[in-house]
């Protein structure tokens, strides 16, 4: 028998919450790299189990930054009246 049996059900949560953990941000790395055209980035995060740290690293300090857009009111057009012309 194992000698551990005692405390292996914690380490199955354990385990679980790890393996969700790394799903999420997993998730999200791969979905910010494809979305990024940063293909040695989607391979890397897609390959490597690093419990999460490599796709944080990767949404931290190397995305893309897209410039913010800032949106304008557009401005109402005032159709100026067509002056007649005098004889």
């Amino acid at each position: 028998m194992f000698p551990y049996d005692s405390i292996m059900p914690y380490n199955t949560f354990i385990w679980i919450i790890l393996l969700i953990w790394s799903l999420i941000w997993k998730g999200i790395g791969l979905w910010k790299a494809g979305r990024n055209k940063q293909i040695i980035w989607f391979l890397a995060i897609l390959i490597l189990n690093t419990l999460g740290i490599l796709p944080i690293i990767y949404i931290l300090f190397f995305q893309k930054k897209h410039p913010e857009t800032i949106v304008l009111p557009k401005e109402k057009k005032v159709k100026k009246k067509a002056k007649k012309k005098r004889k």
